[in-house]
């Protein structure tokens, strides 16, 4: 077919104006489970601390005779915990050139660049509070760090072949406590199993009284954990006719029920971790904010910030299945 002849045609033409939406399209992932399960609390200091207490063992032969006089008993003082600040950071740059004109969806605002750097900085303490990392006090030329939960779980873990608990901890009569002063040693890698979520489970229950009501677990250990038959290897599961039902959100052991959670930022995608988070909780120093740095040009610098210390008030309330292949 021939186009007759001095038809306008769009291939010519200059002054046609551009088809950009004006949205952005970002589906990045930005949830980030443990730092919402945490329940918040005030720092008054870079060092943060707070009491852990344990029960006397269990005494059977707890008899006395009639008409004894009582033998005191000696008391056993609290065990002092604590845990130093840390401040994750974004600071952004912009020209008041690039402010003024129009870009799509309003990406050339600071409003925008901060609210996308708030995400950001919200998944950095993710992998921040999961790390491997021992609690540092930090000097003049040094940043602090607060200590993870790997330096502090202690009594309820379950690790792969060579792995070593941190040795740093506080003793309260026969009973330990991790004290986020050491990191833990790595052991070899395992396929999460059944066997081991039940295993440290019955750790927890045992030395808490209680389940941990949420396990956070990388997207691929989800996967594993929705292949669980059950202990006696038979898994029921009713369903509708026009649904495949495979996947497992709620782990009903026999101490309680469980959440799973997958959590796309965990600093370790192997580690499990059973969490209740009446005993977990980020002690802010500063809140979130935002500081608007000194102006030096035709530009604007903000910084945003927050300084917090990781409280594990009492890490026998958690536990963890460490060095899984997930």
């Amino acid at each position: 077919m021939t186009v007759p002849t001095n038809t306008d045609l769009t291939y010519t033409q200059t002054n046609i104006r551009e088809d950009l939406e004006d949205f952005i399209y970002n589906v990045d992932p930005y949830r980030t489970p443990i730092v919402n399960l945490a329940k918040r609390a005030s720092a008054k200091q870079t060092y943060h601390e707070w009491d852990v207490d344990a029960l006397a063992a269990m005494n059977q032969a707890n008899a006395a005779v009639q008409g004894d006089n009582p033998t005191n008993i000696a008391l056993t003082a609290t065990g002092r915990m604590g845990n130093y600040t840390q401040i994750p950071t974004k600071t952004i740059q912009m020209s008041g050139t690039l402010q003024a004109v129009v870009a799509a969806g309003g990406t050339n605002t600071m409003a925008y660049q901060l609210a996308k750097k708030a995400k950001e900085l919200k998944r950095d303490m993710e992998g921040i509070c999961t790390s491997n990392t021992a609690q540092s006090a930090g000097n003049s030329t040094t940043a602090s760090f607060t200590g993870a939960l790997q330096s502090y779980i202690f009594t309820n873990s379950v690790m792969g072949a060579g792995g070593v608990n941190p040795t740093g901890k506080v003793t309260i009569g026969s009973e330990t406590f991790g004290n986020g002063t050491t990191a833990r040693t790595y052991g070899t890698a395992v396929a999460l199993t059944e066997a081991l979520v039940r295993t440290v489970l019955n750790k927890c229950y045992t030395n808490s009284g209680d389940c941990p009501p949420y396990a956070v677990v990388s997207p691929t250990n989800k996967q594993v954990i929705s292949t669980f038959t059950g202990p006696a290897g038979t898994r029921f599961t009713q369903i509708k006719d026009d649904v495949l039902q495979t996947a497992i959100d709620e782990y009903d052991s026999d101490f309680g029920k469980v959440k799973i959670v997958p959590d796309i930022f965990l600093y370790k995608t192997g580690d499990v971790w059973f969490l209740n988070p009446e005993y977990l909780k980020l002690a802010y120093l500063r809140p979130f904010q935002t500081i608007p740095l000194a102006k030096t040009g035709d530009s604007d610098q903000k910084e945003m910030l927050c300084e917090f210390a990781l409280e594990p008030t009492n890490e026998h309330a958690h536990g963890a299945v460490f060095d899984t292949t997930g």
